[in-house]
């Protein structure tokens, strides 16, 4: 994964790249803005009609500014890397200051050094930012992924443990089969099937005597 530096557009392509992004940025950020400012404080009736106004008056003069701001960012940076000829977070850093410096030069030497401080100060904490997400990044994607083998070892692929001998599973096979058929019996008439069959082989066959029924009262009148 790439650094920040490393994944933008090369110098001079950098600066015309920057320039169009931050007046996107800035005329789809003001244009949020100043719509919902124009429509707090355009009367009743005419709330839709105070936005979009002040969109049009003010969202072309936010993009201009973020414009501005993004060139000479780009154009600081350019040359640091220039005359550094290496990339790296100072570049960012630098040019943040000496672009907030450089736009405010006409209001005194204080306000510029206020603005490169500042400047500096929010540049430092993007950078920051952005070289920790691409450290847990990759972190994620590095992380090996373990897979714990649950299954025993078997020998000659028979699936029967190393050491045990293959009469103790035929006879669990037929010891099972047994069991199996019995309980199927109590199901399918299996058990009567074996009565039928213990009978003809020679058991002792048990025959019902039979008994006279209760005689049926009678309610005739003698």
């Amino acid at each position: 994964m790439g650094t920040p530096e490393t994944s933008r557009e090369p110098c001079p392509d950098r600066i015309l790249d920057d320039i169009g992004g931050a007046f996107g940025m800035g005329a789809v950020g003001g244009s949020a803005f100043h719509f919902i400012k124009g429509v707090y404080n355009s009367p009743t009736g005419t709330r839709l009609i105070g936005g979009t106004q002040a969109v049009r008056m003010n969202a072309p003069r936010v993009g201009g500014s973020f414009a501005v701001w993004g060139g000479l960012f780009s154009a600081f940076d350019c040359s640091l890397v220039y005359l550094r000829q290496k990339e790296d977070p100072w570049n960012s850093i630098i040019a943040g200051a000496a672009t907030g410096g450089f736009l405010s030069m006409r209001q005194g030497l204080g306000a510029s050094g206020r603005a490169a401080l500042f400047g500096g100060v929010l540049l430092a904490l993007i950078e920051g930012a952005g070289i920790m997400l691409n450290k847990v990044m990759s972190a994620q994607q590095e992380m090996p992924i373990m897979i714990e083998d649950t299954v025993p070892s078997m020998a000659g692929g028979h699936g029967f443990p190393m050491g045990q001998p293959h009469a103790h599973a035929q006879e669990g096979a037929s010891a099972s089969g047994t069991d199996s058929g019995s309980w199927f019996g109590g199901w399918f008439g299996g058990g009567k099937k074996k009565e039928s069959e213990a009978g003809i082989s020679g058991s002792k066959t048990e025959i019902l005597e039979s008994f006279d029924a209760p005689p049926v009262p009678t309610f005739e009148y003698k």
